[in-house]
């Protein structure tokens, strides 16, 4: 239990609450002491508001994100107090605004965020009119506040400058050890193998968030200033887990074959998941030992494990015979060879964070790494071109801002108290899609209710104002650090820390409850209904574009594969990025997927082909990761022009898949070129053997290694074709749904 609180204490949502709860509650202490309450909740105010836009990530990049929030919220802030009372100039413009500042989100997480900012002051600016010189008085106090948090946040940065990237790495850690978990459920006989693939792709998209921002931390920071030690250290880290991944993933044996073969000497195969189960293990206790900052201690012996498969493999051998054992040998000896490299994975991450290394192990690895990041300007023709109907953006900005008018004409309908806090609720519940703006909806109005239960209780039972004022920090430091992490128990610790703040302002604090609950609901349900009723994005509309793009960014490392086949050499930096865009797609399609479960069932149109493709391009991308990883790590052959052929066709397969998708016509391969792509394989199945034989007939060690090479590159080859065509029968199939 002690742990637990501990590591609470640790995270980064408890450790960004701190901040905002400083930065806001300072002030009011400090000013209420002299008489100057309502000053230091204006400056509260300020900070609070600023408090969204600070998203970790370099310094630099930092600073000017909290600068541009402040400067936002402060002139969103003039703007409606000089309006206000125009009626006629102030709802058109402040609409405008909305428009606008949704529609900057088109630049990124940390231009939602500012944007967030912003359209949080214009609900809160509704609620709080001042007159005259008040005005400018108010803004500078709003304008301090955010610079105060910048100033509160820098402080705390410097504090623990690393923390952040090794709470991210510790993640990334358990959450690669979490896949690779299931990859060695895989080695179950009974496995229930398309529910393990449905987890290896949900955890896949977890990995390319977390991935995400280790990119923006460590590279961007590398780029921009140079390296730390430690920084170095979490670079390498990070570098070894992408490699991890990759490994993990190109395991792609064919399971049921191997349970066949082995059905008779079960012994490999459970030594073999044995290993596999205590490389994911490694990996969790290191993310333990990082969470918790404690030295790293190995409770695994990986380097034992390998040898008991080794023995097993020889035990087979020797059971079965050498010749009727030759094939079984070359399928177990190409897992061990997986294990090994993943073991020198590991080594490398151990050594990392136990040693004081010299990076040798980076050996070029971090040469060019700043292309994998997005370029760091915003050109305006990038919001001209999601000025249509077909950006995700667009609808939201115009759903929003036509909800924020409803709430405008309701508040001005019916007689009630608090209207920003409608506006407030449709700002803070709205989302691009419908399922989480659904879910968000329900545990705000559920937070809400019974926060105000709870917050009636204790005023009924407290009345003392320090209390209340202490009470009310804990709430606010709890609901800003649970409504990351759980929304609905962020939302009651909010609700509590509001009736709180109004209880020491207003003692009729009944009428504040309700309308606090009233007004929550009307705003819940306008957001609710505006997803459903106003451009909805529905993910069938979209779902042919992610998978375009998952298609093609397959269809991208494949070329980088072939090449880097063809030509040897180290591995080039477009291979990496090309990879690393392929993980990325197919995340992205499998979110979309499960974005789609949560919307109504008759929106989740293409649903299971959805998941056929979602599971097709992740079975491509782990054939791909097999057969990259292979070349990779060993000196391998000449690339026949067999193999070039058999690469075309599944190049030409899967563009055929993207025509589809794009409504374009498909190009047919002639009958004379699929005539060459079978005697191709022919030639791959049946005369690579026979000259590998000639060639190295002397030389019995070099001739398994080369029989390994060719079983595992044909393999995957002719495993490539048969999921590219696949693919294109999937993708007419979603056509022909249409």
């Amino acid at each position: 239990m002690i742990q637990r609180i501990k590591q609470f204490a640790d995270s980064t949502n408890f450790t960004k609450a701190v901040v905002v709860t400083v930065a806001a509650v300072v002030p009011v202490l400090i000013l209420a002491h002299f008489g100057f309450f309502e000053t230091g909740f204006a400056i509260a105010i300020g900070a609070v508001l600023t408090y969204p836009a600070d998203i970790q990530s370099n310094l630099s990049h930092r600073i000017k994100g909290l600068l541009s929030a402040t400067a936002i919220i402060t002139l969103c802030t003039l703007t409606v107090n000089l309006l206000h009372d125009l009626p006629v100039v102030f709802y058109p413009v402040a609409l405008l605004l909305v428009f606008f500042l949704s529609m900057i989100s088109v630049y990124g997480q940390r231009a939602t965020m500012v944007s967030f900012s912003g359209l949080l002051a214009i609900a809160l600016a509704t609620g709080h009119i001042h007159k005259g010189f008040e005005i400018w008085e108010y803004c500078g106090l709003i304008l301090s506040g955010g610079l105060f948090y910048t100033l509160i946040s820098v402080l705390f940065n410097y504090f623990s400058p690393h923390r952040y990237t090794e709470l991210q790495v510790a993640e990334c850690l358990k959450l690669t050890g979490r896949y690779m978990k299931q990859r060695g459920h895989l080695w179950k006989p009974d496995a229930d193998r398309e529910k393990i693939i449905e987890k290896q792709l949900f955890i896949q998209v977890e990995l390319n968030t977390i991935h995400q921002n280790l990119r923006e931390m460590l590279l961007r920071t590398r780029s921009n200033a140079g390296n730390s030690n430690r920084s170095r250290k979490m670079l390498l880290v990070f570098i070894s887990l992408m490699e991890v991944l990759e490994l993990a993933l190109s395991n792609s044996f064919d399971h049921d074959k191997i349970q066949d073969k082995f059905s008779n000497y079960p012994k490999v195969l459970t030594t073999y998941q044995n290993l596999a189960y205590n490389l994911a293990a490694a990996l969790k206790n290191i993310s333990k030992s990082l969470e918790n900052k404690k030295k790293y201690v190995s409770a695994h012996h990986l380097l034992e494990d390998l040898e008991y498969f080794e023995r097993a493999i020889a035990e087979y051998e020797h059971e079965v015979g050498h010749e009727a054992a030759a094939e079984g040998v070359i399928m177990l000896t190409n897992m061990l060879h997986y294990a090994e490299k993943q073991i020198e994975k590991i080594k490398i991450i151990e050594r990392a964070l136990t040693l004081n290394v010299n990076f040798k192990d980076m050996q070029g690895r971090d040469k060019d790494l700043e292309k994998f990041l997005a370029p760091e300007y915003y050109p305006l023709h990038t919001l001209k071109e999601n000025l249509s109907f077909s950006s995700t953006i667009f609808r939201l900005s115009l759903r929003l801002t036509i909800t924020i008018a409803l709430g405008f004409f309701i508040g001005a309908l019916l007689p009630l108290q608090n209207v920003y806090w409608i506006l407030l609720t449709v700002v803070v519940i709205m989302r691009p899609g419908y399922g989480l703006t659904k879910q968000r909806s329900y545990q705000r109005i559920v937070g809400t209710v019974l926060g105000c239960i709870i917050a009636f209780g204790i005023l009924y039972l407290v009345s003392h104002p320090a209390i209340i004022a202490t009470l009310a920090i804990v709430c606010m430091l709890m609901g800003f650090t649970f409504t990351a992490i759980n929304y609905r128990i962020g939302a009651t610790f909010v609700t509590i820390y509001v009736v709180f703040v109004y209880s020491m302002l207003n003692p009729d604090i009944t009428h504040v409850i309700q309308y606090r609950i009233l007004d929550t609901a009307v705003g819940a349900l306008l957001a609710f209904g505006a997803n459903y009723f106003f451009w909805p994005a529905w993910e069938f509309i979209q779902l042919p574009v992610y998978i375009k793009k998952a298609i093609s960014a397959n269809k991208d490392y494949l070329a980088e594969i072939a090449d880097l086949y063809n030509k040897k050499g180290s591995v080039p930096t477009s291979y990496r990025v090309a990879r690393k865009n392929a993980f990325i797609e197919v995340g992205n399609l499998t979110a979309s997927y499960q974005r789609m479960t949560q919307e109504p069932k008759s929106k989740q149109r293409q649903q299971a082909q959805a998941y056929k493709l979602a599971v097709l391009n992740h079975t491509l991308l782990s054939s791909l990761a097999s057969l990259g990883a292979y070349i990779q790590s060993h000196h391998t052959s000449k690339a026949s022009e067999a193999f070039n052929v058999v690469v075309q066709a599944v190049t030409r397969n899967l563009n055929n898949a993207v025509a589809m998708l794009a409504h374009e016509d498909a190009i047919q391969a002639p009958a004379k070129q699929q005539e060459e792509l079978a005697a191709r394989f022919t030639e791959l199945k049946n005369i690579r053997a026979r000259e590998l034989h000639e060639r190295y007939s002397n030389d019995e060690e070099t001739l398994k290694l080369k029989l390994q090479e060719a079983q595992l590159i044909i393999e995957q080859l002719v495993w490539l074709t048969n999921i590219s065509e696949k693919i294109v029968k999937a993708a007419r199939q979603l056509e022909s749904v249409k």
